[in-house]
């Protein structure tokens, strides 16, 4: 049995989150002690590893309640797991095409800045002046 400070020193998950996720329902509500602590087993240990990754991969908490509630039916057709997957790959991508929008609006707007005093500032003015911008981002 683990103590909430145990399996979050083991999972890299601070204290108040795996609260939240007893809470949201993604790990059972702890057994306690008789001194009223919470006690983890293994298999508490090994459901917060897997919620730690799939918040590292940036999955949602639904998406995530959805993953577990398929890792129950292991003989099932993998479908609906690759489909979370494959979704949030699109959105992932999605950021990442705007994410370089961004870093090529920037890098055009630093390099325009040869100004000496901030009311020659390209950059003051481009965030100033959307229309500055060559495209949306």
């Amino acid at each position: 049995m683990l103590s909430i400070g145990d399996l979050s020193k083991r999972t890299g998950v601070k204290v108040p989150t795996i609260r939240y996720y007893e809470q949201m329902g993604l790990i059972e509500a702890a057994e306690r002690s008789e001194g009223n602590q919470r006690r983890y087993e293994k298999a508490d240990l090994e459901r917060l590893a897997f919620i730690r990754h799939a918040r590292d991969l940036g999955l949602n908490i639904d998406a995530i309640r959805e993953l577990i509630r398929l890792s129950h039916h292991r003989h099932d057709p993998c479908e609906g797991a690759d489909r979370i997957a494959a979704d949030h790959l699109v959105a992932v991508r999605a950021k990442i095409a705007k994410l370089r929008k961004l870093e090529q609006e920037l890098e055009r707007i630093v390099s325009h800045c040869d100004g000496h005093s901030i009311e020659d500032c390209y950059v003051i003015r481009a965030l100033s002046d959307h229309t500055l911008c060559e495209s949306e981002h």
